[in-house]
């Protein structure tokens, strides 16, 4: 495949590099942030995005050397990954998160109460390798895994159909173990308020490191706006992940998204989804209210309350019905355990309620 470098390859609407002027490094934009962008809903943004698997300090912050050790000499490696790693950009490591995200794009017209729809567009692989990464003791099983050392990172290739990735058996094995791809950004998020950057890992009302695998081309994420203008940011992109990331990073690997912005006025943002007070998306075929919270069975409940919120509004079913439905017909999934703030997620089918009118 051809490796999309900064200003190569195909993009869509507006144009936004990864170059280091372009990102922040372990922080999300809050309010006090300039605009590196500014649309008018409706707008499609192309943004390049960078794994930091392969740039952090503890991976020697060196990425050719880095992958070149785990992929040979002849990989490819990002131009403007490698000049984050080189750049003196503001990060504390141990402090400051790992993930790199775009400055602020201004959505204009967006305000407090209004809900921004960022509907994924396109997900296209910038390179054909990915890593998987157990560190920080934050994994599902801290103090039993990295087995030895403080990092452990597995090396996973794109298969020639590009419609996979491939892992060996053993370590130096031939790569044998195929899964498929569904690639998506784990972070996308909207501006918080006040002065002071959010770390990169929590998620929250503002989105953020959500980790939600459901958000592939095709899905719609709805945020709460916070600020004047929104400032949405992406980043954090995977090739794959499965639910609960357990061992700490899904499939990390860099990715060319776009997305479409979109703003839902704050009565109309009621009427469709009942008070949101948190990430909801949207797919063709179902709707995923979400519950966030550094306790997993408060995060549960939340998300439970999210989604009868969202059946009374959507279908106008009355709540206790609600809640019988979602146990009978309704997965509640955890998104992820490893981010500090833990996530749950709901698949409502919208194929249940094809009989109903309002």
């Amino acid at each position: 495949m051809e490796t999309l470098q900064p200003g190569t390859g195909p993009t869509r609407g507006t144009y936004l590099p990864s170059t280091p002027d372009h990102v922040l490094w372990g922080r999300l934009p809050c309010e006090t942030d300039e605009p590196v962008l500014r649309v008018d809903p409706g707008t499609e943004v192309t943004l390049d995005t960078i794994s930091h698997e392969g740039i952090l300090e503890d991976q020697g912050r060196d990425p050719r050397a880095f992958f070149t050790a785990h992929g040979g000499e002849d990989l490819d490696v990002l131009d403007d990954a490698v000049a984050l790693a080189a750049s003196d950009h503001p990060r504390t490591f141990g402090v400051d998160g790992p993930h790199v995200v775009s400055r602020p794009v201004a959505v204009t017209g967006a305000r407090p109460g209004d809900l921004l729809a960022v509907t994924v567009v396109e997900t296209l692989p910038r390179v054909p390798y990915g890593v998987i990464s157990n560190r920080h003791g934050r994994g599902a099983l801290p103090g039993e895994y990295p087995l030895s050392g403080e990092v452990y990172s597995a090396f996973a290739h794109l298969t020639d159909d590009e419609q996979h990735a491939a892992l060996p058996l053993v370590p130096g094995g031939d790569p044998v173990v195929r899964f498929p791809l569904a690639p998506f950004p784990g972070i996308l998020g909207v501006a918080v308020t006040g002065p002071e950057r959010p770390h990169s890992v929590p998620p929250g009302a503002h989105g953020g490191n959500i980790d939600i695998k459901l958000l592939t081309a095709g899905a719609t994420l709805y945020l709460p706006v916070q600020v004047a203008d929104a400032l949405f940011y992406a980043g954090d992109p995977h090739f794959a992940q499965g639910d609960g990331e357990v061992s700490l990073t899904a499939l990390e690997a860099s990715l060319r998204l776009t997305v479409r912005l979109d703003v839902v006025p704050a009565e109309e943002a009621v009427a469709r989804f009942g008070e949101v007070v948190g990430p909801l998306a949207e797919t063709t075929d179902l709707l995923i209210p979400t519950g966030m919270d550094p306790d997993l069975d408060l995060a549960l409940q939340a998300c439970v309350r999210q989604a009868i919120s969202l059946l009374g509004a959507r279908y106008g079913m009355d709540p206790s019905l609600a809640y019988a439905y979602l146990s009978a017909a309704t997965d509640f999934e955890i998104s992820q355990v490893v981010d500090l703030v833990k996530g749950c997620h709901a698949s409502i089918r919208k194929a249940d309620f094809a009989g109903v009118t309002r």
